[in-house]
């Protein structure tokens, strides 16, 4: 009998595994795939949009880790993941906020022994054995220093693990789809702000890009998944854009991107296709 595929996503923050590989956890889960992400922090540095969680926010009760759980746990559901992991457990370590964001006398993710860490997550990857594992690329896509973190630990427990991981991508960010997006926004919410391109101050070009996933199939998912994550991520009414609490207007896109780092090249539009599902 053909195993089903396994898939192992990693990422830093609540709400990093919607806005980057969202569409992608709803397309493969549902064409039967067992899809597992691992988050790394409970994102309590994280801006809180709107005033009614606005007091869980650090400088105040430090409570929004706790409540990034149950968006964490809502998202997932309407991604068809059936519930979060987190490395270490909930709350090991601690968001690492944005560079130069103070200690707040917990263990920071961004601090964390690389060799532990990576211990930790190749135990993960020796009990699920996964077929395709997914992070961020070398500057954690916009260079958040737990992004970062992952993308280390991520690489050294591929490394470290006994299971061989059939293929290992990083999700990226196309250049060209950007733009496209970015000219095709529709109205957006008054107060949110407009850029181009060039304020984009990351991305890569289609040339990098070895996989593209279709992912129109799995957008209404998607959507609802960025919607659970309500105390980060505002939708537009009509689904064509969001924004996170800096107001800027971002496209909400059809094609979800990936760099293959490790093991045999496969189709341009799939993760999965010519491994062997063992």
């Amino acid at each position: 009998m053909r195993a089903r595929p396994r898939l192992l996503l990693v990422h830093a923050h609540p709400d990093d595994e919607t806005l980057t590989t969202g569409g992608t956890i709803a397309h493969y889960v549902a064409r039967g795939a067992d899809v597992r992400v691992v988050t790394c922090t409970l994102g309590e540095e994280g801006e809180v949009i709107g005033e009614r969680y606005a007091q869980l926010a650090v400088d105040h009760a430090d409570q929004l880790g706790g409540y990034r759980i149950l968006e964490l746990t809502r998202a997932l559901e309407a991604l068809g993941v059936d519930e979060p992991r987190f490395l270490g457990g909930p709350g090991h370590w601690r968001d690492s906020g944005m560079a130069g964001t103070p200690p707040r006398g917990h263990p920071r993710f961004a601090d964390a022994d690389l060799t532990e860490a990576a211990g930790v997550l190749a135990t993960v990857i020796d009990e699920f054995r996964p077929h395709v594992v997914v992070t961020y690329d070398p500057d954690g896509g916009y260079g958040h220093p737990d992004h970062i973190q992952a993308h280390r630990v991520t690489t050294a427990a591929v490394t470290a693990a006994r299971w061989q991981v059939p293929r290992f991508f990083w999700t990226v960010s196309s250049t060209s789809a950007m733009t496209a997006g970015l000219r095709h926004l529709g109205e957006v919410p008054a107060g949110w702000t407009r850029i181009t391109i060039d304020e984009v101050p990351f991305g890569f070009p289609d040339d990098r890009i070895d996989v593209v996933i279709d992912v129109g199939d799995s957008l209404g998912a998607k959507l609802a998944a960025m919607r659970a994550h309500a105390t980060q991520i505002s939708v537009a009414p009509d689904g064509r854009s969001f924004a996170l609490s800096n107001g800027i207007a971002m496209p909400v896109l059809a094609e979800e991107h990936y760099l293959l780092v490790s093991g045999e090249p496969g189709p341009r539009h799939d993760l999965l296709a010519g491994l062997d599902l063992a």
